[in-house]
């Protein structure tokens, strides 16, 4: 019953934004941290970013850091990923996952047990 589903990919140019949603249901983001990953043809799983259960301590990968913005919005069971000033090489699919709370704020993919499909970013001229 615990589903998260993810949101708001698709394609941009370079420099452009895009907001990504992960709404959660069959479950309340109060007891887990949610994470977002990516991972683009030929490339390992990669951790973008990852955000408390309170919503009080995020984490980001350097690549991301200054350009991409994790929140959440408990009462609504969704969490955002705010994408500014993309690069081509931002191009992926994009997956939420959720961690029972406790693990802190990782970008391990082993320490998520619930994931969902997915939505593709492209970003190209």
């Amino acid at each position: 019953q615990l589903q998260l589903v993810e949101s708001g990919g698709g394609l941009v140019q370079p420099g452009g934004s895009l907001r990504l949603s992960c709404a959660a249901s069959g479950f309340t983001l109060d007891y887990y941290t949610i994470g977002w990953f990516r991972q683009a043809p030929g490339k390992e799983r990669e951790g973008v970013s990852c955000i408390s259960s309170s919503g009080g301590i995020t984490n980001s990968a350097d690549s991301v850091k200054g350009r991409f913005t994790i929140s959440s919005d408990n009462a609504k069971g969704t969490v955002y990923l705010q994408m500014n000033s993309l690069m081509p090489e931002d191009t992926a699919v994009y997956c939420c996952a959720a961690a029972r709370a406790g693990w802190g704020t990782p970008l391990d993919p082993l320490v998520y047990d619930y994931w969902g499909q997915g939505t593709q970013v492209t970003v190209s001229s």
